[in-house]
């Protein structure tokens, strides 16, 4: 079984469009946890165009389930936050100042002396950390040598090109998943993963641990609602 993760970051930017507090962020995150989804995924970003530090503190004080939080370390005031909260995971992430969404993992070679320094940080206060890493193999060689727990496979490639040539588009992911568990690192995923290509990601790559899924699943929710919408991607995540 993999673990469903719900990024929603989304519902904290609809919530800031207009200043206000609805829709409400810690009530939908306790009923995704309701609805049976295994962890909450969060990326606050320095102008905290959607999460904001608060809710991070907030989130952390009322959920039950795994709080993942993802972000630069290169950010003083993200450090600090993870090390104030004290999630069940951070996954580091390379954004620039200002970047709308994650497009790149690290190089795991160019950064190894500064992601060994960040590793240590936060497993010396077992927390679970996890590099947000492209499906390269010296990337993964790399991400070992740093003593992070798991990487994430950065699937917006494979989503890209899902639908023209699935077998082309998954080659480098199963290439990779196959190396990670050969160096006895665990596996998560996540970007523009969503209900027509999981599936097949899942069904290739045997040893995922967790997906993240946030733009996508929230996107159902306006066709599904809330709750049918996590059971659909229950559905796949637990075969």
């Amino acid at each position: 079984m993999t673990a469903l993760s719900v990024n929603i970051n989304k519902i904290a930017t609809l919530r800031n469009a207009r200043g206000g507090s609805e829709p409400n962020l810690i009530n939908h995150a306790l009923n995704i946890e309701k609805f049976g989804a295994q962890g909450i995924t969060v990326h606050p970003r320095p102008d905290e165009r959607h999460i904001k530090y608060e809710d991070v503190r907030l989130l952390k004080k009322h959920l039950s389930v795994e709080l993942n939080i993802e972000g630069n370390p290169k950010e003083n005031s993200f450090v600090e936050l993870v090390l104030e909260t004290s999630p069940k995971q951070v996954t580091l992430v390379p954004d620039t100042t200002g970047q709308l969404t994650s497009d790149h993992g690290w190089d795991t070679i160019k950064n190894k002396s500064f992601l060994i320094e960040m590793v240590s940080l936060f497993k010396a206060k077992n927390i679970r950390t996890s590099l947000f890493v492209d499906p390269k193999e010296k990337n993964i060689f790399g991400a070992k040598e740093t003593g992070t727990d798991r990487i994430e496979l950065y699937t917006e490639s494979f989503a890209a090109n899902f639908s023209e040539d699935p077998q082309n588009a998954i080659s480098s992911y199963i290439r990779s998943a196959e190396l990670a568990a050969s160096l006895n690192l665990e596996l998560n995923a996540g970007h523009d993963l969503n209900l027509e290509n999981l599936e097949y990601f899942l069904k290739s790559i045997n040893n995922i641990k967790e997906v993240s899924i946030g733009h996508a699943l929230i996107c159902d929710t306006f066709e599904f609602g809330l709750e049918k919408t996590i059971k659909k991607y229950l559905e796949i995540t637990s075969k």
